[in-house]
């Protein structure tokens, strides 16, 4: 970083006060990661906007617990505090006192020496894969809680006197021969297991995708249309984002964040969803020519940033991309396709097949014709 960056991120830069994080603790901030020292208290110097903080805490083993983290809108100068609860082994939920925050502030110089500065040269890299994660996506999908966890969160169902009573009585109605039957189906172990649901308020709030793949009352032929053709789901969930077409784009960048930094796997799953909602929309593409020029622009940073061993380990499972990106590329080749989106599309085919090897130009075995022999 030169001097003169440097100066501006120290004037105008945030700071996040972290307090009491055990030695030995995972602290993490956008992609970079590291182990929290005796000395440490935050960090300094962050460039203002969305970022994403995360940790983990370490037992007296030296074993690291599941990743948690935020993401967090910064603006210039301000100071975050945030204290660690050494019984929750998390933040402290509690808000920290404006006169504390004001102290902080006042004794900025003094912290200097126990925060570290914000690693700027993968600054540019973090813009690329957030530049439409808005505060007030991040307002929207986080979850009410604040937090996102890398593993789901669960809650056993209270039981009543009432509920247990009536368990019994139902168990003892039942003759000796359903019982053997309950005994020799493994379902039935799982009913004894508590019932399980998820902690309230920890669920990142995705937008959800219609299962109706066409309008109600749709003739035959529009249901045989839409049945191919995602464009009246991807108009369905995009209703949520009038005002801002590109939020969808947004959402799509949150949650590939949640997983690539957070290790949070539903959000792939969610990702993969509408990637591709995206790719498969046809008719789209003729009224959404920004949105999808973006969306390649989105897939660009995003492809080119997942280690290598991701794809042979989880993406190349079922070829996720390579078929869902097919068939994104055989709609953009239709001459009704807006000259330069199809263009910008064909040159990151291109990319892709250089950089990876991927042949977009066969069929996929899944949809390649079924050959049937009749019998002599």
């Amino acid at each position: 970083m030169d001097q003169t960056t440097a100066q501006v991120l120290f004037e105008e830069g945030a700071t996040l006060v972290f307090l009491d994080m055990p030695e030995g603790s995972e602290f993490g901030i956008d992609f970079n990661s590291w182990n929290v020292g005796p000395n440490f208290r935050g960090m300094k110097m962050i460039p203002p906007g969305v970022h994403f903080v995360f940790y983990s805490a370490v037992d007296r083993d030296k074993h690291e617990g599941p990743r948690s983290g935020f993401f967090y809108n910064f603006t210039k100068r301000e100071i975050l505090v945030k204290k660690w609860d050494k019984f929750l082994e998390d933040i402290r939920t509690d808000a920290v006192p404006e006169e504390e925050i004001e102290r902080f502030k006042e004794n900025k110089k003094d912290m200097d020496r126990f925060l570290a500065p914000y690693p700027y040269e993968s600054y540019k890299k973090w813009v690329s894969l957030t530049n439409h994660v808005t505060p007030e996506a991040v307002a929207d999908l986080q979850p009410s809680c604040g937090s996102i966890c890398s593993m789901a969160q669960f809650v056993s169902e209270a039981s009543t006197s009432q509920s247990r009573k009536r368990d019994a009585e139902v168990e003892a109605m039942e003759d000796d021969s359903t019982k053997q039957a309950k005994d020799k189906n493994t379902n039935s172990l799982d009913a004894k297991l508590p019932k399980m649901k998820t902690v309230k308020g920890t669920k990142i709030r995705y937008s959800k995708i219609p299962k109706q793949k066409y309008p109600d009352g749709a003739s035959p032929a529009v249901i045989t249309k839409f049945s191919m053709d995602s464009s009246y789901q991807l108009e369905t969930v995009l209703e949520k984002y009038q005002q801002n077409p590109s939020g969808i784009l947004g959402e799509i960048q949150f949650a590939f964040i949640c997983f690539l930094v957070g290790q949070n796997y539903d959000s792939f799953e969610h990702w993969k969803r509408l990637v591709h909602l995206l790719c498969s929309s046809d008719e789209a593409l003729l009224t959404r020519k920004q949105l999808f020029l973006d969306f390649i622009s989105v897939l660009h940073f995003q492809i080119r940033e997942i280690p290598e061993d991701f794809f042979v380990d989880i993406v190349s499972q079922n070829n996720f991309l390579t078929v869902t990106l097919q068939e994104f590329f055989s709609n953009l080749e239709s001459q009704e396709v807006d000259a330069t989106l199809r263009s910008r599309g064909l040159k990151f085919r291109q990319h892709l097949t250089e950089k990876f090897n991927w042949d977009f130009t066969s069929e996929p075995d899944d949809y390649a014709p079924v050959v049937v022999e009749h019998a002599d």
